[in-house]
């Protein structure tokens, strides 16, 4: 039987930063994008998607819906035999990532949310590509119709997340972890640590890509998405 598999999309993004994943598995499984724009804590936004979510369900979460993802897996992991975690990080916030949410939210309340997009956001996301302009404007595209209270919302609940490493350490079901080799914002030394915690995880990083591959290397992503959801489906 091939279970639900529920996406968790990443700060400021939609569905659309699944898309190439949505074409090619819904074919194949019922696949749901959940909505991470409702609350302003980790621990909120993953009682809503529990609540919104199958009985049992593959979990997929890219930056911060991994973040989500893994407080689900505290909360509910009997109810996940799935998880992927995307370039994404299990550690509470650093400071000085702390220190720059202020200015940026006060920035997004006046207004110039797609300044702070353009200047202090997006130039971290990508590796250089021939498609990289396209994702950029995509990745602003979405932040845009977001909005700046969702900006303000997800800023708050990144900046007060708590370190997941034990519910990573306690998890035991089929796990991917993966992340592009470029990725600046989540380092591949983060996701070194997630597949050491988490027993029997598989580990892939994928070339010419930054923080989001789903976009970046739909085809290669795609394909370590399906070999995880066979586990997973016969795990």
């Amino acid at each position: 039987m091939k279970l639900p598999l529920v996406l968790l999309p990443g700060m400021m993004c939609d569905a659309r930063l699944f898309g190439p994943q949505i074409d090619a598995l819904s074919s194949e499984r019922v696949v749901i994008v959940m909505d991470l724009t409702a609350a302003d804590s980790v621990q909120g936004l993953a009682v809503d998607v529990l609540a919104k979510a199958p009985p049992r369900f593959a979990l997929a979460g890219l930056s911060m819906g991994g973040i989500v993802a893994m407080e689900i897996v505290r909360r509910a992991r009997d109810r996940v035999p799935g998880l992927a975690l995307l370039d994404t990080n299990p550690l509470a916030e650093d400071d000085a990532v702390k220190a720059r949410r202020a200015p940026q939210m006060a920035k997004a309340r006046a207004g110039r949310l797609g300044e702070v997009m353009r200047d202090e956001m997006k130039p971290n996301y990508l590796a250089n590509g021939p498609d990289r302009q396209d994702v950029l404007d995509l990745c602003m595209a979405m932040a845009m119709d977001l909005g700046p209270e969702v900006f303000c919302r997800q800023s708050i609940a990144l900046r007060d997340r708590p370190d997941q490493t034990e519910a990573l350490r306690d998890y035991r079901g089929a796990a991917l972890v993966l992340c592009g080799r470029q990725d600046a914002l989540c380092p591949v030394s983060r996701h070194e640590l997630m597949h050491s915690l988490i027993a029997g995880s598989r580990f892939e990083i994928l070339e010419g890509a930054g923080h989001l591959p789903t976009l970046e290397r739909p085809i290669e992503t795609t394909a370590a998405l399906r070999r995880w959801l066979s586990e997973t489906d016969h795990g």
